[in-house]
């Protein structure tokens, strides 16, 4: 399935799971303050959960050990995170409270479960994945308490064998899902992948956007649920759009300009999130498309100015989190 490929070629993991039989979400909640980012990084042939402060300072290893730990994303309340992580021959949904701790396993799904993000209230985890042996990624929803009340939002039946539906996140007011969809896929690339929303129900699901690049990591909802941020574009030539939440006024804030060479001259941009006061927008650039063995952590105004490196060091990092308020983590 060219959906999970893409998740593990974007962490430079597929030759590291390549044995497994099973071949990441991110939202922000208005009112919040801007607490810690925390990302996934890759380093020794493992993936683990680390935080910083929003200026890249601080930097705090979360999860240790081999097998990979990834796609984080922070409660309403910013005191648990949920996360991806290897459990056997599957990715599973977790928890840990903001500090590490008590991590536990939510899911059970011996699929592939990732890009978990946490319902407004708190009382449910939407995610993107397979449940067992289904070939097609939906978007699922959970109890984020027990893991418990697994329910599909989405349906490929109506499309190509290739369908899946991924990166699900909620709006603030709980009301709708933002997410990507494509209609197909195969080796040769992906069909009509594209930002969807629905309702929270996964009733009126409808495309946003439109055009032949491709929409993956991530689609984000501003704070107060006017705007969606996502990026557009394939290979090692992304770019970061945002829009307004009907779909309108779509419009690139960084990297590559569609179409542009694969790779671009600046280096792929992807997997935006909003901060918690709707005045920055925190990135990913990758680098390694431009042989330099670099995926640097960039934040900008929301409006695509002022854009930063705030990591030094190379690092591998996936999508980043934001966490909603400035909770300690001691």
């Amino acid at each position: 399935m060219r959906r999970r490929r893409s998740f593990l070629l974007s962490l430079g993991l597929a030759a590291a799971l390549a044995t497994l039989a099973i071949a990441p979400a991110l939202a922000t909640y208005p009112g919040g303050t801007n607490g810690r980012l925390a990302i996934g990084v890759r380093a020794n042939g493992a993936a683990n959960i680390w935080t910083m402060r929003p200026d890249g300072s601080g930097m705090r290893q979360l999860t240790f050990g081999p097998n990979f730990k990834l796609c984080p994303s922070y409660s309403p309340d910013g005191r648990t995170i949920a996360y991806c992580a290897t459990a056997g021959d599957a990715f599973e949904i977790w928890t840990m409270k903001q500090n590490g701790t008590k991590q536990r396993q939510l899911t059970h799904l011996g699929g592939f479960a990732t890009f978990p993000d946490f319902s407004p209230d708190a009382s449910k985890i939407a995610f993107g994945g397979t449940e067992g042996t289904d070939p097609n990624g939906e978007i699922y929803t959970v109890d984020a308490h027990t893991g418990g009340s697994l329910h599909a939002l989405t349906s490929c039946a109506a499309f190509g064998p290739g369908c899946f539906n991924d990166t699900p996140v909620w709006s603030p007011d709980g009301r709708k899902i933002a997410f990507t969809h494509a209609d197909d896929s195969n080796d040769d690339g992906v069909t009509n992948e594209q930002v969807w929303v629905m309702d929270a129900d996964g009733s009126h699901a409808h495309p946003l956007t439109s055009g032949p690049a491709p929409k993956d990591q991530v689609p984000d909802w501003s704070p107060d649920g006017s705007k969606i941020v996502y990026a557009s574009g394939s290979g090692y030539s992304e770019g970061i759009w945002v829009m307004d939440a009907d779909g309108s006024h779509q419009h690139q804030l960084a990297g590559c300009v569609q179409p542009a060479p694969d790779p671009c001259a600046t280096g792929s941009t992807w997997g935006p999130t909003w901060s918690p006061d709707g005045r920055k927008i925190v990135f990913l650039r990758d680098l390694n498309g431009l042989g330099i063995p670099d995926r640097p952590v960039y934040v900008m105004n929301a409006d695509g100015s002022g854009q930063h490196r705030i990591t030094s060091a190379p690092i591998t990092p996936g999508v980043p989190a934001w966490q909603p308020l400035d909770v300690d983590e001691g």
